[in-house]
């Protein structure tokens, strides 16, 4: 029989870190090969008072070139990097054979979004760390000028595992160049 459901609520931070054990434990324990993580969703608005921010992050997200407002939204994603960080790290620090868990996956990590106030959505920032069991090239910042749509990134991904398709979504036509070894 299930227990109860959690409560909602706690410090945000104190979520973070126990989602990050439990998908490194998820995948230390082979329970899964894909996990999906949201901090949250682009309208939730969330308030980072532990960051001496007391406005939400979709509101000033809408910064309208404030230089406070950017400020505000650094801190929120230094913040957010640093949760990224210490899941990879918490990743690497699992060894598998002769490599570690991160070397062993994916991670992609992004925004649906450029920038919160222009709601534009090309030149997206996206991280992918992991090598996909030495399959993908790191270290580098990548730059596609034919602003591929970012469905072809996950034709990439799917491909390093062995899932050989042309297409992805609407959009998708192809993996990306210049991404695997």
């Amino acid at each position: 029989v299930p227990g109860d459901r959690p409560t909602i609520g706690g410090d945000v931070r104190d979520q973070v870190r126990a989602m990050c054990d439990l998908m490194v434990l998820a995948f230390q324990c082979d329970l899964t090969r894909v996990i999906t993580y949201m901090l949250g969703n682009a309208g939730s608005n969330r308030v980072y008072n532990f960051l001496g921010i007391g406005d939400g992050h979709h509101q000033i997200s809408h910064h309208q070139g404030n230089a406070a407002n950017i400020s505000q939204l650094t801190t929120i994603d230094i913040w957010e990097i640093e949760q990224l960080a210490y899941l990879l790290e918490r990743m690497k620090s699992v060894q598998e054979g002769e490599s570690n868990l991160l070397d062993n996956s994916l991670v992609f990590f992004s925004s649906e979004i450029e920038d919160g106030n222009s709601h534009s959505h090309y030149n997206l920032p996206v991280i992918l760390a992991g090598r996909g069991g030495g399959v993908i090239n790191t270290g580098r910042h990548v730059i596609y000028n034919d602003d591929p749509p970012i469905a072809n990134l996950f034709i990439s991904m799917l491909q390093t595992v062995g899932v050989q398709l042309s297409a992805f979504g609407l959009e998708g036509t192809g993996p990306l160049a210049n991404l695997t070894l």
